[in-house]
């Protein structure tokens, strides 16, 4: 089971280095921003993939784009200076919540 969450946790780290190379990319008009669009999306897809083996999707969707949209909402605040106001947190704070009663206290995912 631990390989599994390993490889949900590379997925994640992919998907935002993806994402936060999308904001870079310019519409797809810098070139190296968008290779690693490309790549990045690939290769957390793939990781994805394997995650999929043995957990469910529902679950494993769940944590990957909750724990995508804490990382994303972060990397916006600290490198693209993108301002975030009191609900903005309070959604955040809500967010990595679910991610984290899924994971500790539900028993779709597979221990």
């Amino acid at each position: 089971m631990l390989l599994t969450y390993l490889y949900l946790f590379v997925a994640i780290i992919f998907e935002v280095v993806a994402t936060t190379a999308l904001k870079q990319a310019d519409g797809f008009t810098r070139l190296a921003p968008s290779l690693v669009t490309v790549v990045g999306y690939a290769l957390a897809f793939y990781f994805l993939a394997l995650t999929l083996r043995t957990m469910p999707v529902g679950i494993v969707y769940a944590i990957w784009s909750g724990a995508g949209i804490i990382l994303i909402t972060a990397i916006g605040w600290i490198l693209f200076r993108q301002a975030l106001d009191l609900p903005a947190l309070v959604g955040m704070g809500l967010i990595l919540a679910g991610v984290l009663v899924i994971n500790l206290f539900s028993r779709s995912v597979v221990h």
